[in-house]
């Protein structure tokens, strides 16, 4: 009962203040995304490797080494998505988790359960 009521209040709260609901399947979209740009970025970089050896002639192994230099910016650029959306993933859960505990706690407090009277010495 009183967990509803909280939930509803919650909900009102998110609305009074306007807050854009986190779209979670595009989170995870662009944090898949990420991980596939870092596998394709270690592909194309090693591609660049053998292309680059595969030849003596210096025009050739040039435009390999942009190739490998270009796997590694892909690599780096997914990687950095890759973090971004998993530490955007589980500081959502923590933040969460975190104002469950407080608003447990102030409970807890107000309703007696706990110790907020100083002991007189």
């Amino acid at each position: 009962m009183e967990t509803e009521d909280r939930v509803e209040q919650f909900k009102a709260d998110i609305a009074e203040m306007r807050i854009k609901d986190p779209v979670t399947a595009r989170d995870m979209l662009l944090l898949r995304l990420g991980a596939v740009l870092m596998v394709a970025g270690i592909v194309v970089a090693v591609v660049g490797y053998f292309l680059s050896h595969g030849t003596s002639d210096p025009l050739a192994q040039n435009d390999a080494v942009l190739v490998g230099m270009i796997g590694i910016a892909i690599a780096v650029v997914g990687g950095a998505t890759f973090i971004r959306y998993s530490l955007a993933q589980f500081l959502r859960f923590w933040l969460a988790r975190l104002i469950y505990e407080q608003r447990t706690q102030t409970d807890r407090l107000l309703n007696g359960s706990g110790t907020s009277e100083p002991v007189d010495s």
